[in-house]
């Protein structure tokens, strides 16, 4: 996967020690320079004695810094290791203000110094850097675990998904070969030209269906080709009324979303029904994809299907809802001898 910039070591680093100038450089931005009292020094000749005890003292935050950060929270914090955790805090402390203890001593007057002012002043600074490096390594933890969960998910997503779609293309060539079957048995002229359109469809689900999303306009195509299969099997049996009206030819769907639903109502719509119709509207506008299927059934004399019956509108709504979450709606009535499917969707 690439990183983005923001994520590379080199900008990293770069944020680092630009925060950390920024850090060091706001005492002196912020104080007065004509006010600034430092303590004398041991040796007049040395006059740059205040500046060589600041570089040392902030080398020495900068490195416990890290040290804290990226050794003590990981092998205490993260392995709930709390006492082991304030033990060794404690000896940083103390290792800190025995440093701080020898500079002074070193670089100024020891008549200046003052054990109480200094453990006050540097526990507090001590105290500031060890908040600082806490928080930000368990924010980095988060931010890592967060991003390996999503990766997780997303290679569990592209699994599922992957899983359901191997499972339409089975179901829904099994529906067609048998349309194919019934043909040879009438010995149908039509069975030639079936057979055309069969590869067209097949050619589709091998070449197209692996895409992420395809033309809209390819979708219709091959919706319009397995309703002219159905067509041809069942005649006069069965009114079929389709209206589609997509002109953007811009817009892209994930392929082959929209089959189960037409495949649904061929199974459950034909048969022992009564004057059997099955009406098909598809309208794309302003992104957004409206379609409607509805067929007739007759739930007192519903027959009972063949075992794979229903997995392919099962499979679609499960894609559904890892595609497009909240961006769709489904809504699915059965009312007056009408089993109607409408779904709207947003093409974005």
């Amino acid at each position: 996967m690439k990183r983005s910039w923001y994520s590379k070591k080199w900008f990293v680093i770069f944020v680092h020690i630009a925060a950390w100038a920024l850090l060091f450089s706001l005492p002196h931005l912020l104080s007065s320079s004509g006010n600034e009292k430092q303590p004398p020094q041991k040796n007049p000749d040395k006059e740059s004695a205040v500046w060589y005890f600041q570089i040392i003292m902030n080398l020495t935050w900068v490195a416990y810094f890290y040290f804290n950060a990226y050794f003590l929270v990981p092998k205490f914090i993260i392995k709930r290791k709390y006492w082991q955790y304030i033990l060794t805090q404690l000896f940083s402390l103390a290792c800190l203000l025995v440093e701080v203890s020898l500079l002074f001593k070193l670089f100024f007057s020891p008549e200046h110094f003052n054990p109480r002012g200094l453990i006050f002043i540097n526990s507090f600074i001590y105290l500031f850097f060890f908040a600082l490096s806490l928080a930000y390594q368990l924010i980095n933890e988060k931010i890592k675990s967060d991003k390996l969960i999503s990766e997780r998910e997303n290679e569990n997503l592209k699994t599922e998904l992957s899983l359901l779609r191997s499972q339409v293309s089975p179901h829904f060539m099994f529906n067609v070969l048998n349309n194919m079957v019934a043909l040879a048995r009438k010995q149908s002229d039509q069975l030639e030209p079936s057979l055309i359109k069969l590869s067209s469809l097949m050619r589709y689900m091998l070449y197209e269906a692996d895409e992420d999303k395809v033309p809209l306009e390819k979708e219709i195509e091959y919706l319009q080709s397995y309703i002219d299969l159905q067509q041809q099997r069942f005649g006069q049996k069965v009114k079929v009324n389709v209206t589609v009206d997509a002109p953007d030819n811009t817009l892209e769907i994930e392929p082959m979303l929209l089959i189960p639903f037409v495949e649904n109502a061929f199974k459950h719509g034909t048969g022992l029904i009564e004057d059997a119709q099955i009406d098909i509207d598809l309208r794309a506008k302003n992104n957004v994809l409206q379609f409607m299927v509805r067929n007739k059934y007759n739930a007192a004399s519903e027959e009972i299907k063949d075992k794979t019956s229903g997995i392919g509108l099962v499979n679609v709504k499960r894609r559904l809802n890892l595609l497009y979450n909240k961006s769709y709606s489904l809504l699915i009535t059965e009312q007056d001898d009408w089993f109607v499917i409408s779904l709207q969707l947003n093409l974005h």
